[in-house]
């Protein structure tokens, strides 16, 4: 079997895989504070330049998703200072870091960026790194009667990390399109999609998706 043969079933399996009917594209915390530079992170001096990469290829996929008639939900990190964790506080403490305040609602900081929620899209928000810990996420996904999911966002070591392995063990078929994920280390994000293929997920591109939802 030659090479182009090989690359054609794969394509083949993947249209089928993420077929629109059962699969949601979802976008995890592409927030202000996380992605532009007068977002918190990006005041406090972190890297951002692997990030407006991971916007664009998002943003492909949104697109894709929604010609396609694939459901797209947003995750988001929302906090407020009376729902702040305190162990994640004392943790940050123990390092020798000051807790910062990220994504407070309703502020600029908590707003999406790259590809945004269009009326209609669940917006799901969340306290946690996981987009399944204490939220609507699963009753969502079970609502959209889907089984499959094209995950992206920010940061791949963190909140993409832990929803990805949430997902799996809620039994959901889980592709992360692994340039439209960004880590503010490009070995912790290659690490990471490592690990998740090695354990619970499938690694694809914004346009290998985007190319089996237009021919599906």
């Amino acid at each position: 079997m030659n090479a182009t043969t090989t690359k054609g079933r794969a394509a083949d399996g993947l249209a089928a895989w993420i077929a629109p009917g059962r699969t949601a594209l979802v976008i995890i915390d592409m927030q202000t504070d996380f992605a532009l530079p007068e977002g918190a992170l990006g005041a406090a001096g972190v890297d951002l330049s692997a990030v407006p990469a991971a916007l664009a290829a998002a943003q492909r996929l949104a697109t894709a998703a929604r010609e396609a008639g694939v459901p797209v939900v947003f995750v988001g990190l929302m906090t407020s200072a009376a729902e702040d964790s305190p162990a994640w506080a004392e943790w940050m403490r123990r390092r020798g870091d000051d807790p910062a305040e990220l994504c407070r609602s309703g502020t600029p900081g908590a707003e999406f960026v790259g590809p945004t929620p269009q009326p209609g899209e669940p917006v799901v928000s969340k306290l946690r790194y996981s987009g399944f810990h204490r939220t609507e996420l699963d009753a969502t996904l079970k609502r959209l009667g889907v089984d499959t999911l094209v995950v992206c966002g920010l940061t791949t070591e963190c909140c993409v990390d832990c929803t990805v392995r949430d997902a799996f063990h809620l039994d959901y078929q889980v592709f992360v399109a692994r340039d439209a994920c960004a880590a503010y280390d490009p070995e912790l994000h290659d690490a990471t999609l490592r690990s998740l293929e090695l354990n619970c997920a499938i690694l694809t591109t914004a346009d290998a998706v985007a190319a089996a939802w237009a021919g599906a």
